[in-house]
């Protein structure tokens, strides 16, 4: 049975059309991505899913009692409240059904129970089972850690906490809520790559309906399972993986009037897109059908060229020649205060290299290239630019859009152009006619960015460092850079959450791993793909009767538990399975009146019923603190 469908939707906002003809039906299991330019609707329609707005025409229906959770990057209200409060209670029904069962509890022990109590009673207990049970906050802080908390956060107040901390501590609570329905805008904001990995596995396992907006291709590739694409006002739903609707688009795309030239860079992007995305070996079957698409898109081919649309697309300049050496570190130290983060750092970069630098959230990234590029001092060590060097550098927060006056007055103040040039390469960045004589202050984070890179296309650096350059770009625009990266003939050092970018730019990956920054003479997917053998190795030696021997094998910075830890975690998990059928044994037995039938009878239940309940939380907390 679908667990939501829409029927002809249509919506207008501000007395303009935003989509009309919106239909679509969503099973458990569907995982269906919205796809189109911003400004077409698609955080709007979230919200229409969401009950929060209602259409002007048309109708959403949901499954009688579906639970709905919608992620949309607002930050939380209550800035008092505590983590672990404010993601548990994304489930206020288990609250709720915790505080009836102590109240009823309560009123057991006090006397001879009546047989409403005693039925409310076994009611309550069946929905907290229903719910996950006494392990539904286990849940939910396995939600938090895999979005990078840690359980002993769960008290700290949300004041305390960032803002991209609060957008993650936002989507922990949507993905924890247990929801049949889950609407995401944005999900991949804010997360590192381990999270957005475990982001992926978890909504791959649910049982709900996803509805989803992100720009991160990877992310839609890995999770979709159906596209819906507003376009023009209008809705197109296709069934299939996101890249299978991007070759039918292209395919439209030149039936409408769109260049051959055009349709032919798809197919190679996603013949490339392919080859990268099959480094996993969970996902070689899907590599296999994706190129079998892209075949059949070869075939069907057509050979007109008319004119092509408007769409971002630049190059770099050919830069100047420099040394063979243009970046080098020697006994770097990288620290923020109170704590060092990377020490003894060794780095040479060569001219025409296009390096990768990841590690997570945390780590030291953003740091150590803002001292690369020379924005900042390092602690200890020295860092140096090699001969003839100049050094175009875009930081994560675009600064370099900052200032006052016009988008005009930005390129002319930044690049020394003027007059007719400086409006030619606005343009290229579709700025154009009046979006040229926009203030800063009103351009939106997209615009911004594409300002920011505008001004380094024309700067004539030779080697180019770029802190998450894709912040608030669209598809089509992070597809733009990325083609101009991987055309660029000077050097990189790029620091992105897009890991098609990642992959389709680097050609070396420098990791930071347990403090210390290892160079690896390959690109991320191949890096990766090394990662992921050191830790299947890893957890096979844990795993193996020779333990301490298996684990010197796994690789340096990768060990497994102690045999005496993994003794104690099996024991202690042996404890709680017992303990907890010890609980339900108890709880079956309670649930007969004649439990109750005595002042005496009922005080000796409450008391052995609170007895194992609490035993069942010390294992765990046990558990919990063994585990870590």
């Amino acid at each position: 049975m679908a667990i939501a469908s829409a029927s002809d939707l249509e919506v207008h906002m501000g007395g303009r059309l935003l989509f009309a003809g919106v239909s679509f039906k969503l099973e458990p299991g569907d995982r269906m991505t919205l796809a189109g330019r911003n400004g077409a609707g698609k955080s709007t329609l979230l919200r229409v899913l969401a009950g929060e707005l209602r259409p002007d025409s048309g109708q959403v229906a949901m499954q009688r009692g579906a639970r709905v959770a919608l992620h949309d990057q607002r930050p939380p209200q209550d800035a008092g409240a505590a983590l672990g409060d404010y993601a548990f209670g994304g489930r206020p029904e288990m609250l709720e059904t915790e505080a009836e069962l102590q109240r009823l509890e309560a009123r057991m022990a006090d006397g001879s129970p009546t047989d409403a109590t005693m039925i409310a009673y076994a009611a309550a207990q069946q929905r907290l089972d229903h719910g996950g049970g006494y392990r539904w906050r286990d849940r939910v802080l396995s939600v938090l850690r895999g979005l990078g908390f840690d359980p002993d956060q769960a008290g700290r107040p949300l004041s305390s906490f960032s803002g991209g901390e609060l957008t993650r501590i936002s989507l922990a609570r949507a993905l924890a809520s247990d929801s049949d329905l889950l609407l995401l805008d944005e999900p991949t904001n804010h997360l590192d790559i381990p999270s957005l990995e475990w982001l992926e596995d978890h909504l791959t396992g649910l049982d709900a309906a996803v509805v989803l907006v992100a720009h991160d291709r990877w992310f839609l590739e890995a999770v979709g399972t159906s596209v819906l694409e507003l376009e023009a006002g209008r809705g197109r739903f296709f069934s299939g993986p996101w890249h299978a609707w991007r070759t039918e688009q292209a395919a439209r795309q030149i039936a409408l009037g769109k260049t051959i030239e055009r349709q032919r860079a798809e197919i190679a992007r996603m013949e490339r897109f392919v080859e990268r995305f099959r480094y996993k070996a969970t996902k070689a079957r899907q590599a296999q059908s994706r190129i079998k698409r892209i075949e059949k898109m070869r075939q069907d081919e057509v050979t007109a060229d008319p004119r092509d649309g408007r769409n971002l697309r630049f190059a770099f300049k050919r830069p100047e020649r420099a040394g063979r050496f243009v970046l080098r570190a020697q006994d770097l130290r990288i620290e923020v205060p109170g704590r060092v983060l990377v020490d003894s750092v060794a780095l040479q970069l060569e001219r025409d290299e296009h390096a990768i630098l990841v590690g997570p959230n945390g780590a030291g990234k953003t740091t150590l290239i803002e001292l690369l590029a020379g924005v900042a001092e390092p602690a200890a060590g020295r860092v140096s630019h090699g001969h003839n060097v100049k050094v175009g550098y875009l930081s994560q927060h675009a600064e370099t859009a900052a200032g006052e006056g016009t988008v005009l007055d930005a390129v002319r103040r930044q690049t020394g152009l003027t007059g007719q040039k400086a409006r030619d390469l606005l343009g290229l960045f579709l700025f154009s006619g009046a979006d040229a004589d926009k203030q800063l202050s009103d351009i939106s984070g997209g615009e911004q960015r594409r300002l920011s890179l505008a001004i380094l296309v024309s700067s004539g650096a030779n080697v180019l460092i770029l802190d998450e350059p894709t912040n608030h770009l669209d598809i089509e625009s992070r597809e733009a850079l990325e083609d101009a990266l991987r055309a660029f003939e000077g050097a990189v050092v790029l620091v992105s959450h897009d890991r098609a970018l990642l992959e389709a730019v680097g050609s070396r990956t420098l990791a930071i791993e347990d403090g210390a920054l290892e160079s690896h003479p390959v690109g991320w997917a191949a890096y990766q793909r090394e990662l992921d053998e050191r830790r299947a190795a890893a957890e096979a030696a844990a795993s193996s009767n020779g333990g301490g021997a298996g684990e010197g094998s796994a690789g340096p910075g990768i060990k497994g538990p102690s045999k005496n830890a993994r003794r104690k975690l099996g024991e202690l998990e042996t404890r709680i399975d017992a303990a907890e059928a010890a609980l339900r044994d108890l709880e079956s037995e309670l649930a007969d009146p004649a439990a109750w039938s005595s002042p005496g009878r009922a005080q000796r239940a409450g008391q052995r019923h609170q007895a194992a309940k609490a035993e069942v939380d010390r294992l765990y907390a046990e558990w919990e603190e063994s585990q870590a």
